[in-house]
């Protein structure tokens, strides 16, 4: 009887370094950031000062370049932006941004997943034509656009591409191409969301036009980048890429100002209704509350919807948006529990099927599943089974969408690239990261494409342990948990995916057990010093079967539980196993 069904391994993550030279650091601080590679306090300083030039970008030059015309000549510019979040938010950050340098003529497009799908599209040109602009500009796609940009350039438009997907063997035609992860690139990071390559423009932009003078010959005022922080610290979070340095820095400043009540109405409002306060938010909250309220847009309905929330100046009306938002997203979590039932029989049947072999690389498919919700189902199997899931959904003209999510040592992109390259009628389209990705099939080549990827999926095992762990730092004692040491963690750096929150774990008497909100276990533990404390396991599959429990290991993180006032510490279980 596990945590979520499945038996896992504690074990310490391992140091990369014995010893830490920052003064006066706590010795299980110091453990905490050996294990997430930390190797100078260099590392941890999260000042804007310390981020590295925007010149290093491959592509910045011509693109400042062409912004400065467009903004000489007020020429018409138009974002199309991608539909997820790290979309939503790129475009108000060129949107917001742009207006700060003089731009009157700014707008944006963001595609309809259900009826144009994804990126700069040759149906998403003919769409933008209709408002004559002179300027396109991509954030967060348009590097596979290869089609759509001939299609721009053909109509005389100029395109401008801002992006941070992986580019393929051939890049698109445009007037300037911005992406930490083009080969020649300089840029000390390929992590960057969309909207920190957008915010970077941003910064290298300002830059020129303050060498010119343009500000003062224009009578504005030096604009302050800083306000758009908010936005890039949700955008990156969001999306879910790698926090290192640069992108620990963006979103530890954007939370300062959020917390400092200096947040846009529109991010506001989402922390509202996510029922959220603003002067505590952590970089988690921005994942798991706002986040998939932001994205609820995009999958169920029109992300120009989340676009409005976030550029609205009026707080009524951003609080009314994030509202009908916080609506999508309890309509998503529904259709999400269906298809996740149903992904579960699937699965059933696949073992029914062949006991001894589950698929390395897992293909889902059902006639009724939601495109807007696939990748959060992938998402969801992929952390259960632990091993690369791909989750099918109908596209309408005997076509089938993919989402795809992955494990670490197992790059997503690359596996699609090899199966195209075996099999090159096979994939329609691609793109993605390291751990996530998309993609386009004919439905009748399904069956194929489950093979195909089961097959290269196995291929990059031999690197990959799909035994399924829990990295601990460590065990604590009762000196550390308490709500001061709670505190000082939460503050001590910005965690996410790449340097993730401090797990420990520990054995412990179950005290007491009982079941809260349907899904959720609360219990009383007791630690071998006699010491107790409240913990909590959300979203337990079965919590009654955990009630007769009598002593457990456990993996959790240490939190703070607010109620009436009073703040007492407790435990977030994140994997619990009986032991009696």
């Amino acid at each position: 009887m596990y945590h979520q069904g499945i038996k896992k391994t504690i074990i310490n993550r391992p140091l990369t370094q014995k010893h830490l030279p920052v003064e006066g650091l706590h010795p299980l601080l110091e453990r905490i950031f050996l294990a997430r590679g930390v190797m100078s306090p260099d590392d941890l300083d999260r000042s804007l000062a310390k981020l590295p030039s925007p010149w290093l970008l491959a592509g910045i030059e011509k693109l400042v370049t062409q912004l400065i015309t467009a903004l000489e000549q007020q020429q018409k510019i138009v974002i199309v932006a991608d539909f997820d979040a790290d979309g939503a938010t790129s475009c108000a950050v060129a949107i917001k941004g742009l207006q700060l340098f003089g731009a009157k003529r700014v707008s944006f497009v963001v595609p309809n997943r259900f009826e144009y799908g994804y990126g700069l599209t040759p149906e998403i040109v003919e769409l933008v034509k209709l408002e004559n602009p002179d300027l396109i500009i991509t954030v967060d796609n348009g590097i596979s656009s290869l089609e759509g940009v001939n299609v721009a350039k053909q109509a005389g438009i100029k395109v401008l591409v801002t992006d941070h997907h992986l580019p393929g063997e051939q890049l698109p035609a445009a007037d300037a191409i911005v992406n930490p992860n083009l080969p020649d690139d300089k840029f000390p990071s390929g992590a960057l969301a969309g909207v920190g390559v957008m915010f970077y423009c941003l910064l290298a932009l300002r830059s020129r036009l303050r060498e010119t003078g343009w500000f003062q010959a224009k009578g504005l005022p030096d604009p302050n980048l800083g306000q758009l922080l908010d936005y890039v610290a949700l955008g990156t979070v969001a999306d879910v890429v790698e926090l290192d340095r640069i992108n620990r820095t963006l979103v530890h400043q954007g939370l300062l100002r959020i917390r400092m009540g200096k947040a846009h109405p529109g991010i506001h409002a989402l922390i509202e209704v996510a029922g959220r306060k603003a002067a505590t938010l952590s970089a988690s909250d921005l994942g798991f509350a706002l986040g998939p309220r932001l994205n609820a847009a995009g999958r169920l309905d029109d992300m120009s919807l989340g676009i409005q929330c976030l550029l609205s100046d009026d707080p009524e009306e951003a609080r009314q948006i994030a509202q009908q938002l916080d609506d999508l997203n309890n309509g998503r979590k529904e259709i999400e529990g269906q298809m996740k039932h149903e992904a579960m029989s699937l699965l059933n049947e696949m073992r029914a099927l062949d006991e001894s072999r589950l698929p390395a690389g897992v293909c889902l498919f059902d006639q009724n599943w939601h495109q807007g919700v696939i990748g959060i189902l992938a998402s969801r199997i992929k952390d259960r089974l632990h091993r690369p899931v791909i989750a099918f959904a109908p596209a309408g003209k005997d076509q089938i969408k993919g989402s795809a999510r992955s494990i670490p040592g197992i790059h997503i992109r690359d596996v699609l690239s090899d199966i195209a390259a075996a099999h090159p009628n096979l994939l329609s389209k691609f793109g993605g990261h390291a751990m996530a990705a998309g993609m386009s099939i004919a439905m009748h080549d399904y069956p194929p494409f489950a093979l195909a990827f089961d097959e290269m999926v196995r291929k990059r095992l031999d690197a990959v342990d799909l035994e399924q762990k829990v990295l601990s730092d460590g065990e604590l004692g009762e000196k550390e948990m308490t709500v001061e040491f709670a505190e000082l963690l939460q503050n001590a750096a910005t965690w996410g995916q790449g340097f993730p929150e401090p797990i420990f774990h520990g054995e412990f008497e179950v005290v007491q057990a009982s079941i809260v909100g349907q899904k959720h276990l609360k219990l009383v533990l007791r630690n071998s010093g006699g010491f107790l404390i409240d913990a909590i396991a959300f979203f337990i599959d079965h919590p009654e079967k955990w009630l007769g429990l009598r002593a457990c290991r456990a993996a959790y993180k240490l939190d703070i539980n607010e109620f009436r006032g009073n703040r007492s510490v407790q435990l977030i279980v994140q994997y619990l196993e009986k032991t009696a």
